[in-house]
């Protein structure tokens, strides 16, 4: 689809701290560190190639064994990477990630009950994604306007485990920043739902907030998964 096209901008940001996707038993191991009794995962999937796009597999915890709700799950994860940031993280919609608030995108929630599907009677599931320049410089509502049939948008919970398992990904000002084009954001209680969260780096440390889905800046990358092929 061409809506939203003008909603687009040139971008040379990339990886500057030199993240690169680690092996999925390391991050399993760490996962289980941060998770204790987390329990199993099919680690043979990710032996396959990954899909066109993907820059590689990701292990991720299904939510619903972290937290009774999802915004309850994000509210934990977000803790997680404040221990492990020493405390340099500032999460400025703190007390405000309820259902009134926050929620998955209906077809982020769809891709990962398929993947979820595939992989019964496993915990933690394996994901190809890529994590932000597949999508740099686009809006958040261009950039699911842009997606083929076979990709979906990470919410915030996903994208705040993959940087769990990979903390380099997000260390200076000058690497991408985030959308998590997979949720979607209220900023007044569920009166409208025309935010996305976003995780940034400033003054030295990672920050979490949500802007609009318009709002198309260089400097930001949304993370998307991938159906296996």
């Amino acid at each position: 689809s061409n809506q939203y096209a003008d909603e687009e901008r040139e971008s040379s940001y990339r990886y500057f701290s030199g993240y690169a996707p680690k092996g999925i038993s390391e991050q399993i191991e760490r996962l289980r560190e941060l998770f204790p009794g987390l329990g199993s995962a099919d680690e043979q999937i990710a032996s396959q190639a990954v899909p066109s796009n993907a820059e590689g597999w990701f292990a991720i915890p299904r939510w619903e064994l972290i937290a009774p709700t999802y915004g309850e799950a994000v509210e934990k994860v977000l803790d997680l990477i404040k221990q492990a940031r020493d405390g340099k993280f500032t999460n400025y919609r703190e007390g405000q990630l309820g259902p009134d608030r926050l929620r998955q995108h209906e077809r982020t929630v769809a891709m990962l009950q398929t993947l979820g599907d595939q992989q019964t009677g496993y915990n933690i599931l394996m994901v190809p994604a890529q994590f932000g320049l597949l999508h740099r410089g686009r809006s958040v509502r261009r950039t699911r306007e842009d997606m083929n049939a076979g990709e979906c948008g990470l919410g915030a919970f996903t994208v705040g485990i993959m940087l769990l398992t990979h903390p380099e990904r997000l260390r200076h000002s000058d690497d991408l920043w985030i959308d998590c084009v997979g949720d979607e954001y209220s900023p007044g209680a569920g009166d409208r739902f025309d935010f996305a969260p976003r995780f940034s780096f400033r003054d030295g440390g990672v920050r979490f907030d949500a802007r609009w889905v318009d709002d198309a800046r260089d400097f930001y990358g949304s993370v998307s998964a991938f159906l296996p092929q």
